[in-house]
C-alpha cells in the first residue's frame, strides 16, 4: 500500500460499512475465544481501527512496516501501543504472551505468504489463536487490488495450504461478505470494463448516503452469527462463496520450522515491485 490508500483508511475505515462491519465480526469472534485482558498482536496493523475497536476489553498491540501507517495510527489512536517494524522479529517483548494474533488482510500483500506465516507460528507458544482474513475469488481480481499491492486474491483450498501441514489445529475456514458478493462481483466487472476503478485513491471504496451505509454494514455484519457459532465449534454450515476468506487456527505444541511457498502453488497475479501504482493509476 502507498499513502493514498492509508490516507483513505484512515479517512473512512471509523464509518465505512466494509470497515465497520468487519469489525463487528472480528470482535464477536474474539469474544468467543478469549478471555477479557488477553494480550492481542495485530501484524499489519495499518492505521489502527481494527485493533482501537479492541482496546477496551484486551491488551493490544498493533505492528506494520510502514512508517506512515503507524505515525496515522499513533495519532488517531494514542491509548493504544503501535510499532514500526517487522514481525515477528520486533515483537519479542509481547509475543510470548499473545494469545491471538490477527492478520488480516495482510498475506495477500506478502510475495512468501508461506514463510511470513510460519515465522509467526513459530514465534508464539501453544494455544495462540490464528484470526485471519485475505480477499476471495480470483475472479474478482480488479485494479483495486492492484492499488493495494496485492499479490493474489485466495480460494479456499490455497488459503488452507499455507498451514497445512503445520503444528496448526484449524477451528475453521468460511467465506465471508457472502451476502453482498453479488454486487461486488458486478461491481468489479464494470471496472474492468471501464478499465479502472470508480471509488478513491485507486480502489472501489467511496462513502454511500448515510442510510445505504447504514443498511450495509447491518448486512455485512449480520454473517458475524455464523462465524462466531464455527468460532464456538457450534453446528454452522461455513459460507461457500464470498469477497472474503476467513480463518480461525490455533497453535498446536511441538516445533514449527520456516517454510516456503512450495513449488508448483498457484502463481500470483500481480508484482507490486515491478510498478508504482498510485491514485492516478
Amino acid at each position: 500500500m502507498q499513502s493514498p490508500q492509508f490516507n483513505l483508511h484512515a479517512e473512512i475505515e471509523e464509518r465505512h460499512w466494509w470497515f465497520v462491519a468487519r469489525r463487528q465480526i472480528l470482535g464477536t469472534i474474539i469474544d468467543a475465544v478469549l478471555e477479557p485482558e488477553a494480550t492481542i498482536v495485530d501484524v499489519g496493523c495499518g492505521t489502527g481501527a481494527n485493533l482501537a475497536g479492541l482496546a477496551d476489553r484486551y491488551n493490544c498491540v498493533g505492528i506494520d512496516a510502514s512508517s506512515e501507517a503507524i505515525r496515522l495510527a499513533r495519532l488517531r489512536f494514542p491509548a493504544v501501543e503501535f510499532i514500526h517494524g517487522q514481525a515477528p522479529r520486533d515483537l519479542s517483548r509481547v509475543i510470548q504472551q499473545t494469545r491471538l494474533v490477527l492478520l488480516t488482510d495482510v498475506l495477500e500483500h506478502v510475495a512468501d505468504d508461506f514463510a511470513l506465516f510460519s515465522e509467526l507460528l513459530a514465534a508464539t507458544t501453544p494455544g495462540t489463536y490464528f484470526l485471519i482474513t485475505v480477499p476471495a475469488d480470483p475472479n474478482l481480481w480488479s485494479q483495486h487490488d492492484e492499488s493495494f499491492g496485492h499479490y493474489r486474491r485466495y480460494d479456499a483450498a490455497r488459503f488452507e495450504q499455507i498451514w497445512q501441514g503445520l503444528a496448526v489445529q484449524p477451528v475453521f475456514t468460511s467465506y465471508f461478505n457472502s451476502r453482498l458478493y453479488g454486487i461486488v462481483k458486478t461491481i468489479r466487472g464494470l471496472n474492468r470494463w471501464w478499465g479502472h476503478a470508480r471509488g478513491a485513491a485507486g480502489t472501489d471504496f467511496a462513502m454511500p448516503n448515510p442510510a445505504v451505509n447504514a443498511l450495509l454494514t447491518r448486512y455485512f455484519a449480520g454473517e458475524r452469527h455464523t462465524l462466531t457459532r464455527l468460532a464456538r465449534g457450534e453446528q454452522a454450515r461455513p459460507y461457500r462463496r464470498g469477497v472474503s476468506l476467513m480463518a480461525l487456527v490455533r497453535r498446536e505444541p511441538g516445533p514449527v520450522e520456516r517454510r516456503s511457498k512450495p513449488a508448483g502453488v498457484a502463481g500470483d497475479f500481480y508484482d507490486p515491485a515491478a510498478e508504482l501504482v498510485t491514485a492516478d493509476a
